[in-house]
Parts: C-alpha cells; structure tokens; sequence
C-alpha cells in the first residue's frame, strides 16, 4: 500500500507527541511491507528530503512573507504541503490512502483528496475544546471548525482512546462506527542498555534524595501547577524528595514563581528543554514519575515512565485514565487535586513493595499491550476499510449516474414516440 502521511512535526522537529506517533507508526507500517511517505514542515536546517531508514521524508518551507498570525501561518504551510505532495504523485504516482494528523494539516487534506479522489484517514491526537476547557474565542472557534472539517471529510477516524471517542463523537457528531480506538504505542527499545547514570543523576539531585520526576509541555492542561502544590504534603512527609519538572512552555516563569511562593526553589527543579537521550537517562534516575494532567487524550509519556520501570502516578482523567490501573500498576490520583497527588506519591515512596510491584506489571503491560507491530496492524486495516469504502461509493455513484443516464434516454425514446404519433395522427387528418 502507498501511504501519504501529512503532519506538521517529523523528527527532529518534536513540537508534541504526533511527531514520536508519525514516525513510530510510519517505520512499522515500513517493516509490513508498505510505502510511506511523510510530508512536513521543514525546521532549521534539516534537509528537504531524507530517507530515514526507508521512510521517504519531504519537508517544505513556509512563505518567505510573514503571516499576520498563527492561522495564516497554518493555511500558508497547507497550500506548501499540497504543492510538494501533488509534485510527488505527478513523479511517482498516486496513492493510495491519506492519512491527516490533527487540525493543522486538514485544508491539504481535504484539497488532496479532492483532487485525486484519494480517501483520508485522520488521527485526532487532542481537540481545541478539550485542551481549554471549551472554546471560548475566534480563534478557538477556528480551530474547532477545521476538526470538525477534517473528521467530516475523513472516511475513517482513529483516535487513542475510548474517552477520545466518546468526546470527539458528542464534540462533532460523527457516526459512530466512524470512529477507531487505536491506542498510541512505544519503540520497546528506547530503554535497552541504559541504566543508572548517577553522575548524571547527581547534577539534579543529592543521593539520599527521591526524584519525583514530571516529563512534558509545561502548559495548563498537563496540571504541573497541582504537582507542585502537593509538594508541601509530600515533603512534610517525605523530606528526602525532589522534585524534577523536565519540559518547556508557556508556563515556566508562572510555575517557578509557585515553587518560590511556597518556599520550594531548593526542592523544585526545572531541567527546560532535554533531548531524547537526556530523557532517557532522567527516567532510569527517577524513584516516581507523576503525569497530573487535566486534559489528556492518551499520556504517551505514561507509557515511557512504566516501561522505563519507574513507578508512575496518573490523573484519572482520559487516556491516562485508562492506561492505570490503580494499585495494579501504578497509581491514580484525582484530577486538579495536589492532595489526592500527594497521597499516591507518599504511597509509592513508603511502601517499597507496592513500587515494585506496580513498575513490574507496568512493564510487562506496555510491552503487550502498546507495541508498534499490533498497532501498525490495526491501522493498516482501518486504511483498507477506508479504501473498500471509497470504491463502493463510487460504484454507487457511478451505477446512479447510468441509472440517470439510462432514465434520460427512456425519458428521451417516450418523447421521440408521442411526437411521432402526434405528427402522424395530425397528417392523417389531413
């Protein structure tokens, strides 16, 4: 199967999780035998075409005149990505299935498809209602828009998890059966052969110190603010407890200030940006991973913690919701609430034996339940559902379109007959 994915972040441009999601999927589907193609935006000085291991990248740049905003920029990058994907079927071909990754790239998918009569497989990743609580201005209004044209357009849906398909569904009212629970994976091998740095661990804390660690955007939804309140609970508790907050975003400056209002800035650190090795390292340093979000769709950095074998905590909230099992392996906490946080934390680093427990299970669990190869299945079928979909459309269309032809014609003979009958009848008169 020739596959065209569009998505605005391919590695090494990480803006969220769809860029890991893309290329994960991407290499699997690879390995089964297909053709994959990514279209993305070019960052910095990456090139404009790579094969990353045979998946065939173009990255395309965005207009040198700069827009008024970042819709403007999002539309400008659309019309690129339609341009590089329309000069690569002219060399190459047409494909056979489009598969649309979130609100950003939905104008190019729609005009795609409607160009050469491609169907399109979205992946809803998070929806702009979901993400502020509602919507609540112009711009959220657009972007709401764009979801709902991208999954109306769409043949099939894949989102990650069962809460997403309930809230996508009563957000946009899409069929149903329309809509496909395929939860995100992991590479199983992103922690092989590496262990405890603990001189990489001693530049973050002490060694009598356990590192509470939260990995992610720093931004309202991922509910750090609540972590950060529960941190005089646990350290009333728990002295010997830091916490490690690892990520950037808008909230950086709000949440230090909260760290220093309560008397935290020796006990809160925040490491700003680590690439993806520094992150693998910081895990294996963790004692508890705590992903306290509001807002989750699927917490795919839940799946890193457990599988890194660190005991992790979750809000029971989406997809992390449904990811834990509490006390089985790993720990809930309720959403917003830095008490109920701190409760499961405490549990974790006093009880030496639920810790292991819960960290061994998890792993175990990532491993069969979140692995690349079932999952690259599952979206392979849903392609073919899309494509069988598309060409019994139309077959339907076109057997109307000769029924039409075929009713014109009858239509046509009945009139040819009553005007000969009427010309014969008003000669024999005469």
């Amino acid at each position: 199967m020739k596959i065209l994915m569009l998505t605005w972040e391919y590695p090494p441009r990480i803006v969220g999780g769809i860029a890991r999601v893309v290329h994960d999927l991407s290499k699997r589907l690879i390995k089964d035998g297909h053709e994959v193609t990514v279209v993305t935006y070019r960052d910095g000085e990456t090139p404009y075409y790579e094969n990353d291991k045979g998946v065939d990248v173009y990255r395309v740049d965005n207009y040198i005149i700069h827009p008024n905003n970042f819709i403007d920029w999002i539309l400008q990058l659309n019309f690129n990505l339609v341009a590089k994907a329309t000069e690569i079927m002219n060399k190459n071909g047409k494909f056979d299935v489009i598969h649309a990754h979130d609100w950003l790239v939905a104008n190019a998918a729609k005009t795609l498809k409607n160009s050469f009569n491609i169907p399109v497989v979205s992946t809803i990743h998070a929806t702009e209602s979901g993400r502020n609580s509602g919507i609540h201005d112009d711009t959220q209004r657009y972007i709401n828009d764009t979801e709902w044209l991208l999954t109306y357009e769409s043949t099939e849906v894949i989102v990650n998890s069962n809460y997403m398909k309930g809230h996508v569904q009563g957000l946009f009212g899409l069929p149903f059966d329309k809509i496909n629970v395929v939860p995100n994976g992991i590479n199983l091998n992103n922690f092989t052969g590496i262990d405890r740095d603990y001189d990489f661990r001693r530049q973050y804390a002490m060694d009598n110190e356990k590192i509470i660690l939260y990995v992610g955007r720093l931004v309202y939804e991922k509910g750090v603010q609540h972590l950060i309140a529960a941190m005089p609970k646990i350290l009333q508790n728990y002295n010997d407890a830091k916490l490690i907050i690892a990520g950037k975003g808008g909230m950086l400056d709000e949440l230090r200030a909260e760290a220093n209002s309560l008397g935290l800035s020796n006990k809160v650190y925040f490491t700003g940006y680590l690439n993806s090795k520094q992150v693998q390292k910081m895990y294996k340093c963790a004692d508890v991973a705590v992903f306290p979000s509001t807002y989750e769709p699927f917490g795919i950095v839940a799946l890193e913690a457990m599988l890194a074998g660190v005991p992790t905590v979750v809000s029971d909230v989406g997809g992390l919701n449904e990811i834990v099992d509490h006390r089985v392996d790993g720990m809930k906490s309720y959403a917003g609430n830095p008490n109920s946080i701190a409760d499961s934390v405490l549990s974790l680093l006093f009880d030496a034996g639920l810790a292991s427990n819960c960290a061994k299970k998890a792993k175990a669990k990532v491993k069969e339940e979140y692995n690349w190869n079932k999952i690259a299945q599952d979206t392979h079928y849903i392609y073919e559902k899309a494509i069988c979909k598309t060409m019994a459309e139309r077959q339907a269309e076109q057997i109307a379109q000769e029924k039409a032809q075929k009713a014109k014609k009858a239509k046509n003979t009945e009139k040819e007959i009553t005007n000969l009958l009427s010309f014969k009848k008003k000669h024999a008169y005469a």
